[in-house]
């Protein structure tokens, strides 16, 4: 059983996928031409928001967030320490320092109710990372935000189409950094990012530095960047977006599946927020015999992911935080348990079922 397979649901639509290349192709137009404009329009209504700009990655999206907000040098931003490190890579791009904050233990998303004890007077703006499908719960961290005046950005790299009290994601801050990576719920054939926003002031400055800074050809407002969304992935992207809440509610149902089934009492499985729809971008479960128990899934032919095995804090490229380890024992914590089981359209239902009785036999210091 394959952690991850997009072949039949790209074979279903492999057809309009295609077609959406070849009239790019017969357009002689690939850089922030039709394509482009039509699906940051058809995106932003998707999320509900007045903007969308597409960039060139997921990391970029959140690096010119904050550098279209002036966020820089001298400046904190607050993140999770349960989180992918493109988020803590954007707040270094801008010279600015991440002040890590620990999530909650069983969303796994940041803890709002520790965020005021880390603002200072250096704080400019909390990045909300919606984990593994979920949003955070944004009212208070919004709540929060307006008190000290700060921004508020979301990284909705994983959850494209949650809901939360009624809203996408996407739609929850001042702005959000969106990935369209090949393996996310919606993603391109390759890199590929965008920022939804309603700040009018803030789409045009992003407009701009994505395009090296013009917004007039070799008028330049900015040092800008070379971040823009090409015209093949957004043609992609503009046939995926039709398909991508039928594909959520696939995951949904795979969830639900797992959720009634898996009762082994050594296994947490994941949490959903009330008034929240959660879409599953991984099934993340979480045991103190983690490693035992992925060995014993591989050795059924059970392919799982560990979504992350070592915080940020913990890796090499960040050795200046050495003096957090230990100080951050939640993330620590989670790093050593989590697992990620299979999910995505179309896996099979008889498969998830099998997969979920297996979970249920596994014992600890057992031989298999």
């Amino acid at each position: 059983m394959k952690f991850l397979d997009m072949s039949i649901m790209h074979d279903n639509i492999k057809l309009e996928i295609m077609k959406a290349i070849e009239k790019v192709y017969d357009s002689n137009w690939y850089v922030l031409g039709n394509e482009v404009s039509e699906f940051e329009k058809e995106f932003a209504t998707y999320c509900g928001v007045k903007h969308c700009i597409g960039v060139g990655n997921g990391l970029e999206a959140l690096h010119l967030i904050l550098k279209g907000y002036d966020i820089g040098k001298g400046d904190e931003v607050i993140i999770p320490s349960n989180t992918y490190i493109a988020t803590a890579l954007a707040v270094n791009y801008v010279g600015a320092t991440p002040i890590f904050v620990e999530p909650n233990e069983r969303t796994y998303n940041i803890n709002h109710n520790l965020i005021e004890d880390s603002i200072t007077s250096k704080t400019k703006a909390i990045i909300a990372v919606h984990l593994y499908g979920q949003t955070c719960d944004m009212n208070p961290i919004n709540e929060i935000a307006k008190m000290y005046n700060l921004k508020v950005i979301e990284d909705n790299a994983q959850s494209q189409g949650a809901l939360y009290r009624g809203r996408k994601s996407g739609s929850l801050s001042d702005a959000a950094g969106i990935s369209f990576y090949p393996g996310k719920n919606i993603g391109a054939l390759g890199d590929a990012g965008a920022v939804t926003t309603n700040d009018d002031e803030l789409a045009n400055k992003i407009r701009s530095l994505r395009n090296y800074g013009s917004s007039i050809k070799y008028f330049n407002e900015y040092k800008g960047y070379n971040s823009r969304l090409d015209e093949l992935q957004a043609a992609i992207l503009r046939v995926k977006l039709k398909y991508l809440d039928e594909w959520n509610d696939y995951r949904n149902m795979i969830a639900n599946i797992y959720l009634e089934n898996i009762k082994n009492k050594d296994v947490i499985v994941p949490y959903t927020l009330e008034n929240c729809k959660h879409v599953y971008h991984q099934f993340v479960i979480k045991t103190r015999y983690r490693d035992e128990l992925q060995k014993y899934l591989k050795y059924n032919n059970i392919d799982t992911m560990i979504h992350y095995p070592v915080p940020i804090h913990k890796q090499k490229s960040y050795q200046e935080l050495n003096y957090l380890k230990g100080k951050l024992p939640i993330a620590e914590n989670i790093s050593e348990q989590i697992l990620s089981l299979p999910i995505y359209p179309y896996i099979s239902k008889e498969e998830v079922y099998k997969l979920s009785n297996l979970i249920n036999k596994f014992r600890s210091g057992i031989n298999w």
